[in-house]
């Protein structure tokens, strides 16, 4: 497994996976592998998001899971739609303005009228810009 993680969820309600990206640099690409454990360990860590959300005010969660040297932060909006960001030791402050970023344009996307919220969000200049925010906080 690649010594850079950084994989990027949205999960909103019930939840699905309604955006995802992995925004590590590809030096020889993901092997399926690393893909799925990934996947398997953001889908671990929303027990542990549900069992915070309630104990804060704060939208910001933190580090909430760890599985060998990964730790997934997350961030709940007031919508209770969960952003979760798969890392291998990124510093909290940059995790945290990065949340704060990607919510921004986030809100953007939901105010659109053709927008579901139970759907995926397809746009690629969303994509874009997560993965613009996210070279801008973690310098990847």
């Amino acid at each position: 497994m690649s010594s850079n993680v950084l994989t990027f969820v949205i999960v909103g309600h019930d939840d699905h996976p309604i955006f995802e990206s992995d925004l590590a640099p590809k030096p020889g690409g993901r092997e399926a592998q690393g893909v799925y454990l990934h996947q398997f360990v953001l889908h671990a860590a929303l027990d542990a998001v549900n069992e915070q959300l309630w104990t804060t005010t704060s939208m910001h969660l933190g580090n909430v899971d760890k599985f060998n040297n990964l730790m997934v932060a997350a961030y709940v909006t007031a919508a209770h739609v969960k952003f979760l960001l798969l890392h291998d030791g990124k510093s909290e402050e940059a995790i945290r303005l990065f949340f704060k970023d990607v919510y921004d344009i986030y809100v953007r996307v939901c105010m659109n009228p053709f927008f579901t919220t139970v759907g995926r969000v397809a746009s690629p200049a969303f994509g874009q810009k997560v993965r613009i925010l996210a070279k801008t906080h973690f310098r990847t």
